[in-house]
């Protein structure tokens, strides 16, 4: 028997863990293990724990139209999983385990001591890459370092795939009779350990439904999205990342839709759709410094000589970030979308994150945490690697001088405000010349039902540079 260990890689179409398991006659069996402790510790925000179940929903009744049963197992913590699955190898008679590779410390520890532990049992694991397009560490220097600064790991990452090239396997033929699936919602054990197992109707779980979106964006935004990318109030962005964090839909199979959309595979900022590639490839870069810089897992910064910067952990003005009350309508508006919704967008994510490091001069890591705790996308690789480079903390940070004007960005990003209204509705009707600084209008109308700004951003901005400043001397 072989059995297929199912984690942040929901899907039958391009696995190659599945796809190595299903070569050959031997019956194969798949797995899911269920986490809620760990999942706890980890900061995942109860929105993508109900995402993914309701993906596990679908990969049961999809792999048992295979003739391929999914198992499912409750256990607590990462700690306690050798032992649950050892027993699950011995109970089912298997001799082959299959996973892909996971790029977190803790999962990795885990995945390790699952190897020595069916080892005892004569059980050979197999642990495949499906994950990044491209291995990490595949993607090194000439001296065979990991790159520390993006645009040459960029252009090293495209060399590589020049080179290589690489294949979308299809889902796996039926291997038997369909089996039953029993839905999670029927099992009294998972309600117990998760709750309600509801999902967002915002968020459809399935393949069909990541490769329709990804279908939708290529053939309607992808040409304009390097100028339409940064505005949230415009439907100009992807909105992948639920799918790609859960493994719904690989890496892989969105450069090979970029690269048919096209006709060919862009290779520089001249070429259309070469923004959108190099988004992916940030996401590359990121899970590859997690895999070999594991620190970075470990609440640590990129750049060790900023772990002595004087952070504040002030909880209330923490706290007003968090419930978006600072005063600055477009760090409200991104705040207030993030804890309805479960998503935020990009350019608002840099917007809010160099607020609470550089405004209010907060630490990275509990807008880290707080981030996973709400977004349906969390991921640890992109997560930490975007908070870092806006506290100008990690790899190839904007320099420490660059802070981003709350403001101005606003004015920018969401000049008519649009954006701004729809989430914070105590400005719905104010006038689009001062959605941005509507202060003074709000006083002449005698209302004082949005804060007033918790900071002067001029002021901040020169304590920010001046934390950064001092490591130098």
């Amino acid at each position: 028997m072989k059995l297929v260990w199912f984690r942040n890689d929901l899907r039958l179409a391009d696995n190659p863990a599945l796809r190595h398991a299903c070569a050959g006659d031997e019956p194969v069996a798949a797995l899911f293990i269920i986490s809620p402790t760990q999942w706890r510790q980890h900061k995942m925000a109860p929105i993508r724990q109900r995402f993914m179940l309701a993906q596990v929903d679908e990969l049961g009744r999809e792999l048992a139209a295979l003739g391929i049963p999914l198992h499912l197992l409750r256990v607590e913590t990462f700690a306690e999983v050798p032992v649950a699955l050892a027993n699950l190898c011995h109970e089912q008679g298997v001799t082959q385990l299959y996973a892909n590779q996971a790029v977190e410390i803790d999962e990795q520890r885990r995945d390790h001591a699952v190897s020595a532990a069916l080892a005892e049992q004569a059980v050979s694991c197999h642990w495949l890459n499906g994950c990044c397009v491209l291995p990490p560490g595949r993607v090194l220097t000439g001296s065979g370092d990991m790159f520390k600064v993006f645009t040459p790991f960029s252009r090293a990452w495209l060399k590589a795939l020049d080179e290589e090239g690489f294949v979308i396997h299809r889902a796996p033929a039926r291997r038997g009779e369909p089996l039953l699936w029993q839905p999670l919602a029927e099992r009294a054990w998972v309600d117990e350990a998760l709750g309600e197992l509801t999902v967002d109707p915002r968020w459809p779980v399935g393949e069909a439904e990541a490769l329709r979106r990804l279908n939708i964006f290529l053939e309607q935004a992808v040409l304009d999205y390097g100028e339409t990318r940064d505005f949230p109030a415009i439907a100009g962005t992807s909105v992948l990342s639920p799918y790609l964090a859960a493994g719904i839909i690989s890496p892989r199979q969105c450069v090979a839709a970029l690269q048919q959309r096209l006709g060919y595979r862009p290779q520089s900022k001249a070429q259309p759709g070469f923004v959108w590639l190099n988004e992916l490839i940030w996401r590359e870069f990121y899970r590859h410094l997690l895999v070999l810089i594991p620190t970075l897992s470990m609440n640590r910064p990129f750049k060790a000589e900023t772990a002595a910067l004087p952070w504040s952990w002030d909880p209330d003005a923490f706290a007003a970030w968090t419930e978006g009350r600072t005063g600055y309508p477009i760090v409200d508006a991104a705040m207030r979308c993030l804890n309805a919704t479960g998503w935020m967008h990009n350019r608002l994510r840099m917007i809010v994150a160099s607020f609470l490091t550089k405004d209010l001069h907060i630490h990275w890591r509990l807008g880290e945490d707080y981030f996973m705790s709400r977004l349906i996308d969390g991921d640890l690789a992109a997560n930490n690697g975007g908070w870092q480079w806006a506290a100008g903390t990690g790899a190839d940070a904007a320099p420490y001088f660059r802070v981003f004007n709350p403001t101005t960005q606003g004015q920018r990003f969401d000049p008519q405000g649009e954006f701004i209204r729809t989430w914070v509705t105590e400005l719905a009707d104010i006038p689009a010349a001062y959605v941005h600084q509507p202060h003074d209008w709000l006083r002449l109308k005698g209302r004082r039902d949005y804060p007033a700004p918790m900071v002067d951003h001029a002021v901040a901005r020169v304590r920010a540079i001046e934390m950064f400043r001092s490591l130098e001397k």
